[in-house]
């Protein structure tokens, strides 16, 4: 897999939790950007002290460093890519995390090491009509996919944040039907999505759902849509990003076993 190096050209506070930096430089030329608008990097992010430069190849210290000095790797969405920076939004939870900090603290300069890119989803231009679920991780990815909705095709979105500051704009060519859910600390924030995807009246015709965002809610969601509503595998893309109550490392030990464990329930 490609090893990319971009540079930091400038870094945007969007909302309380999500910075935007935008990527350019030598080290992307020859990326080649698919039309999924769920396109995502592999970033690998060193630890702080590592003894190697800052454009490495993560393959090469795994096999040359010990474990202490491997960099963190984290899967972050593609929001735009022009064909020179490639722009990517990280979610940012004080010092939590490794990408967040990281994210919050780049300077025009910086490099960002990462593999890739991938992706497996865009709205289907010939659905009736696209629902759209998730959080503040899922919000690059739904940004993108909502721009490449059908001029008046109905697009149904539901999203999470923690109140009216964490709103953005998504513009969409498409009928949108946009409603923000807002957390209130309460264990109840953990039914939002998915109490508003079942009390939704549906259009008529063929749904393309994606679904993304926290595990528990997106597996709760999941089960609804597949059991419920009758959509089929084929008519939805449906990942958890996340756990609550779980580090980032703590969740990528136990992900491939809790998303077998999802699947199985609903086939």
């Amino acid at each position: 897999m490609a090893t990319w190096y971009g540079e930091v050209q400038s870094t945007t506070r969007v909302t309380p939790v999500l910075v935007r930096v935008v990527l350019g430089g030598e080290g992307l030329r020859g990326l080649e950007v698919a039309e999924h608008t769920d396109t995502y990097i592999n970033v690998a992010i060193p630890p702080a002290g590592a003894p190697y430069p800052a454009r490495f190849v993560p393959a090469e210290v795994r096999e040359q460093h010990p474990e202490e000095h491997w960099p963190a790797r984290r899967r972050y969405t593609v929001r735009d890519w022009d064909g020179e920076r490639l722009t990517v939004d990280f979610v940012v939870h004080g010092a939590e995390g490794v990408a967040g900090p990281w994210a919050a603290g780049a300077a025009p300069g910086d490099v960002l090491v990462f593999e890739g890119p991938a992706g497996g989803y865009r709205p289907d231009p010939d659905a009736d009509w696209h629902l759209l679920v998730g959080d503040e991780s899922a919000l690059p990815a739904i940004a993108a996919s909502l721009e490449a909705v059908p001029a008046g095709r109905p697009a149904v979105v539901r999203l999470v944040c923690d109140g009216p500051a964490h709103e953005v704009d998504l513009p969409c060519p498409g009928e949108l039907d946009l409603v923000w859910l807002h957390r209130t600390g309460s264990p109840a924030d953990a039914d939002l999505l998915a109490d508003a995807v079942a009390g939704l009246a549906f259009p008529d015709g063929r749904v393309h759902a994606f679904v993304h965002g926290e595990a528990d809610e997106i597996r709760a969601i999941r089960r609804h849509l597949l059991a419920d509503r009758g959509l089929t595998r084929a008519d939805m893309s449906c990942s958890p990003y996340w756990r609550r109550t779980m580090t980032d490392e703590a969740w990528r030990r136990i992900k491939r076993d809790y998303v077998a464990a999802m699947e199985a329930e609903v086939a």
